[in-house]
C-alpha cells in the first residue's frame, strides 16, 4: 500500500429518484469502521428529498448537489469530482449495498499499486451470485455472440461503472468521463482510454451487492440511448485504437490483472 492510500477517498453518487436506495447506501457508508471515505458528493439529478443523517451525524463530509435539469451520467460525476483534493476518487451507483463489509480499503490499496489506473470489486446480486461486470471489447460480433448465442466473456477490456476507484491524478489526467456519452458506454470509453494510456484495471479482493437491472432492456428511451452510445463508441478514435491493443494487455476472466 502506498502512503497516499491512507489519505482518503472522495465518493460520487448520483440519484435519479433513488431516495430509499441512497438512504440505505449512505447509512451503510456511515457504519463502516474504516476512515477511508472522507467525502461523499450526492447529486440529485431530479427533485427529491435529501437523505436523513444518523443520530451522530455523518462521519464523512456530505456535499449535496441539486440539478435544475437532468444531466448525463458522466457529466454528473465529472462535476461532482472536479477539483477533488483526495488522492483517490470513486464512482458509486446508488443501487449498491455494502453487504460484505467495507470494500474501500482494499479498493484504494489496489488502485494505488504501480501501473494501476482503476480498481473495482466483485459484484454479486441479491442471491450472492457473481455478476458479469467484467467485459470484453464490445464489438458487434461479440455482442451478437453474447446476447444471441449466450456466450460468456473470456477477457477483461472494461468493467461497468457501478463501483470504480481511481487515483485522483489519473482521473484528472483523463478528464473523467467523456460527456459526449449521455448514458451508456462512458465506462467502456473510460476503461479503454485508461488502457491506451498504459494503465491496467485491477480486481480488488472486495465484494458488494449490485441490485441494478438494465433499464435498456425495459424502457425504449434507454434502449435508444444505449444504441446511440454504442454507435458513438464504434465511431470513436478511442475504440479504433483499442482494437489494436496487443493480447498481452488483455486479461482472462477469473485471472489476475497485471500492471504494465
Amino acid at each position: 500500500m502506498t502512503s497516499l492510500s491512507l489519505c482518503g477517498l472522495a465518493v460520487s453518487v448520483v440519484s435519479h429518484g433513488h431516495g430509499a436506495l441512497v438512504q440505505r447506501l449512505l447509512d451503510d457508508l456511515a457504519q463502516l469502521s474504516s476512515a477511508t471515505v472522507r467525502r461523499v458528493v450526492l447529486t440529485l439529478n431530479r427533485p427529491e428529498a435529501p437523505p436523513l443523517p444518523p443520530a451522530g451525524g455523518w462521519p464523512f463530509a456530505l456535499q449535496l448537489r441539486c440539478n435544475t435539469r437532468p444531466l448525463g451520467f458522466g457529466t454528473n460525476h465529472n462535476r461532482a469530482l472536479a477539483g477533488a483534493a483526495e488522492p483517490f476518487v470513486c464512482v458509486l451507483n446508488p443501487d449498491i449495498a455494502l453487504t460484505a463489509g467495507d470494500p474501500f480499503a482494499a479498493l484504494v490499496q489496489a488502485a494505488g499499486a504501480p501501473g494501476i489506473g482503476c480498481a473495482y470489486p466483485v459484484q454479486v446480486d441479491a442471491r450472492g451470485r457473481a455478476q458479469d461486470s467484467e467485459r470484453a471489447l464490445p464489438t458487434p460480433r461479440a455482442l451478437c455472440r453474447r446476447h444471441m448465442g449466450g456466450r460468456k466473456e473470456t477477457t477483461v477490456d472494461w468493467v461497468n461503472a457501478a463501483c470504480l476507484v481511481l487515483p485522483q491524478p489519473v482521473w484528472q489526467s483523463l478528464g473523467g468521463f467523456d460527456e459526449a456519452f449521455f448514458m451508456y458506454c462512458e465506462d467502456v470509453d473510460l476503461c479503454l482510454r485508461l488502457r491506451l494510456a498504459g494503465f491496467s484495471l485491477a480486481r480488488a479482493p472486495a465484494q458488494l451487492m449490485h441490485a441494478g437491472q438494465r433499464a435498456s432492456a425495459r424502457r425504449l428511451n434507454h434502449l435508444r440511448w444505449h444504441l446511440q452510445s454504442l454507435w458513438r463508441l464504434w465511431q470513436s478514435p478511442v475504440y479504433q485504437q483499442a482494437q489494436q491493443l496487443p493480447a498481452a494487455q488483455r486479461s482472462a476472466i477469473g485471472g489476475s490483472i497485471d500492471a504494465p
